[in-house]
């Protein structure tokens, strides 16, 4: 997809568990090629409209979905919740990483070449090809490439979660969804995510619900403030350049 693309487009979406309703209407557009972070005061319903984009939320009792998720995909478009595209489909091609690390209880490599021989039908050895191209795009392979029998649960927490966005990417998504991707990690780990983060939305769509403003700001090719289950404001690149902006929403959210 080129930059000037969207790689979905949200129109009336709304979302409910057990009748209660938690996003209310919400039109959005998401470029491909960019970041898009979401950041709001604590249910605000953030990690409802990031799951909403491949119906994740359809794994919780009692959740409603209705309005329109379109998803570019290649060159055509769509419908999350037609009849058309396997949930399953879905799921690989709009991946998802997620605040705490869910890695599987077997070696760095193995976590990478068990979704690859499952999902994507390859042999033993283009399983293990995909895999260390996997982790190189998400800077981890030369931290591991003498490791790869090592059990995943060793590796540090920044780590763990560079494996799992690795394990994303090795199953060619076209759109990434993060939800609070440093919230577990210190300030070191948090930075290289960050930075990593910053790289691949130069090749992917990127949809990020954050706790640190700061971090956002920084990521954000648009940033979208949630509020009660509805987007209250949409800032761009420039908006986010300026001070007086930042201050004011830190005052709002937090």
């Amino acid at each position: 997809m080129k930059a000037t693309e969207n790689a979905a487009e949200l129109r009336g979406l709304r979302v409910a568990f057990a009748g209660r309703e938690v996003l209310h209407g919400v039109d959005l557009d998401i470029p491909a090629c960019a970041a898009t972070v979401l950041v709001g005061r604590s249910g605000s319903g953030k990690t409802t409209l990031l799951r909403a984009l491949n119906r994740l939320n359809e794994c919780f009792e009692g959740a409603h979905t209705s309005g329109s998720v379109r998803i570019r995909l290649g060159k055509d478009w769509v419908d999350a919740y037609g009849d058309g595209l396997p949930v399953t489909e879905l799921r690989r091609r709009v991946g998802m990483v997620f605040q705490t690390p869910n890695l599987l209880p077997l070696s760095v490599e193995r976590n990478l070449t068990m979704p690859l021989r499952q999902v994507l039908g390859q042999s033993r050895g283009e399983a293990r090809l995909s895999a260390h191209a996997a982790l190189a795009e998400a800077g981890l392979w030369d931290e591991v490439k003498d490791r790869l029998s090592v059990p995943a649960l060793e590796l540090s927490g920044g780590q763990q979660q560079r494996l799992c966005l690795a394990r994303a990417l090795a199953l060619r998504p076209e759109l990434l969804l993060l939800d609070e991707p440093t919230a577990s990690l210190d300030f070191l780990a948090a930075r290289g995510i960050e930075e990593l983060l910053i790289r691949l939305k130069e090749r992917y769509a990127l949809v990020v619900v954050s706790h640190s403003l700061p971090a956002a700001a920084r990521l954000a090719d648009r940033l979208l403030v949630l509020r009660e289950g509805q987007v209250s404001a949409r800032l761009g690149r420039e908006d986010l350049e300026r001070g007086e902006t930042l201050a004011g929403l830190m005052e709002e959210l937090f």
